[in-house]
C-alpha cells in the first residue's frame, strides 16, 4: 500500500463515519419531531458511536495523532483535536441518560456537528502534512490503527491518560463481540443473556459501561428468532384489573429501566403491575431474568404493533431486598 493509497483509504473511513452518524442522528431527530417513542434510534445511535467511532478515536491518538505531536506546526492541532474526543465521550454519555426527547434530538445534533468539525480538521490540518513528510509512513500508521481498533474494539471510557484504555471497557468489548458473534451464529437467545448478564453485574459499579450493555442488548434481542426467557406464569395468568399501571412511553430511554425497576422493587411478594410500552420489551425481560432469576413473574397482555403490556409481579415466597 502507498501513502497515497492510506490517505485515501483514511479519508473514504472518515466520510463513512460521519454518514452513519448523519443517517442515526436523522433518524433520532425525526423520531421526536414526529412524536415517536426515540429510545430505538437513541439505542442505535449511542451503540454507533461507542462501537465505531470512539475505537477510531482511540486507535487515531495512539498512531496518527502521536506522530503528529512531534511535528511543532501541528501539535496545537492534536492537542485540539484530542479535546475534542473527550468533548464527544462526555457529549454520548449524555446522550445516553437524556431525560427527554427533544433533550437526545439536542444532543445528537450537537455531536453531529463536533464530529463533522473535527473530521474536517484531520482531513484539511492534519492528515495532508503528514502525507508529503517523508518520515511518516501513512501505511503503516493505518495498518497499525486497525490492530488497535480491534484490540480495543467499542472501549469507550477514556480516563486522563489517553495512552491508558479502561481494561473494564475493553474487556466488556470483547464480550460483546462474542455475543454478537453468537446472535448471527443463530444463537441470539444465548447472546441476550451473556449480554444481560454483564448489564447485571455492570449496572451498579460502572453504569456508563451498563448503558452500552443495553444498547446491544436491543440489537441482539432483534436476532432472536425463539421464544426469549420463559415465561414465569402469575397466579392466574391475567391482568387483574387492580394492579397498577406503569406508562413509560412518554418517559426518556435512560428513565425507562429506572422507572420500571424501581416500581418492580416496591412490590410485595405476590403484587405486581402491568407495564405498558410502545415497543416489545424483550431486552428488559432478559435484563429481569439476569438480576432477579425465578423472582419475577411476567406475563404478556398485549403484543403490539403499537403499544405492548405485560404483567410484571414478585414471586410468592420470595424475599424484598
Amino acid at each position: 500500500m502507498t501513502k497515497t493509497e492510506a490517505f485515501e483509504l483514511m479519508i473514504a473511513h472518515h466520510r463513512a463515519l460521519q454518514e452513519h452518524v448523519g443517517m442515526r442522528v436523522a433518524t433520532l431527530v425525526n423520531a421526536v419531531a414526529a412524536g415517536s417513542s426515540p429510545e430505538a434510534a437513541t439505542a442505535e445511535l449511542v451503540a454507533y458511536l461507542a462501537d465505531e467511532v470512539l475505537p477510531h478515536a482511540l486507535a487515531e491518538e495512539h498512531t496518527i495523532y502521536r506522530v503528529a505531536a512531534t511535528r511543532a506546526e501541528l501539535a496545537a492541532t492534536v492537542t485540539d483535536m484530542i479535546a475534542e474526543h473527550r468533548s464527544l465521550a462526555s457529549g454520548i454519555e449524555q446522550l445516553a441518560t437524556a431525560s427527554t426527547g427533544p433533550d437526545a434530538a439536542r444532543q445528537a445534533e450537537a455531536i453531529a456537528a463536533l464530529f463533522a468539525a473535527h473530521v474536517a480538521k484531520e482531513n484539511d490540518l492534519l492528515l495532508p502534512p503528514l502525507l508529503v513528510d517523508d518520515e511518516v509512513d501513512l501505511a503503516q500508521l493505518l495498518v497499525h490503527m486497525h490492530r488497535l481498533t480491534e484490540a480495543a474494539h467499542e472501549a469507550t471510557s477514556f480516563s486522563e491518560d489517553a495512552s491508558t484504555p479502561d481494561p473494564e471497557a475493553v474487556v466488556l468489548s470483547l464480550l460483546l463481540e462474542a455475543a454478537t458473534d453468537l446472535a448471527k451464529a443463530g444463537q441470539g437467545d444465548r447472546a441476550c443473556k451473556l449480554a444481560a448478564s454483564a448489564w447485571a453485574a455492570l449496572r451498579v459499579p460502572r453504569p456508563e459501561l451498563a448503558v452500552r450493555v443495553t444498547a446491544a442488548l436491543h440489537r441482539l434481542a432483534r436476532l432472536v428468532s425463539a421464544e426469549p426467557v420463559t415465561c414465569h406464569a402469575a397466579d392466574d395468568g391475567h391482568d387483574r384489573g387492580g394492579d397498577p399501571h406503569l406508562d413509560v412511553r412518554d418517559l426518556a430511554p435512560a428513565q425507562r429501566h429506572e422507572s420500571i425497576f424501581a416500581e418492580y422493587h416496591a412490590l410485595a411478594p405476590g403484587a405486581g403491575f402491568v407495564l405498558v410500552n410502545d415497543h416489545d420489551p424483550k431486552p428488559l425481560r432478559y435484563q429481569f431474568e439476569a438480576e432477579h432469576p425465578g423472582e419475577f413473574t411476567w406475563d404478556c397482555l398485549e403484543s403490539g404493533p403499537k403499544v405492548w403490556r405485560v404483567r410484571i409481579g414478585r414471586s410468592v415466597g420470595r424475599p424484598v431486598p
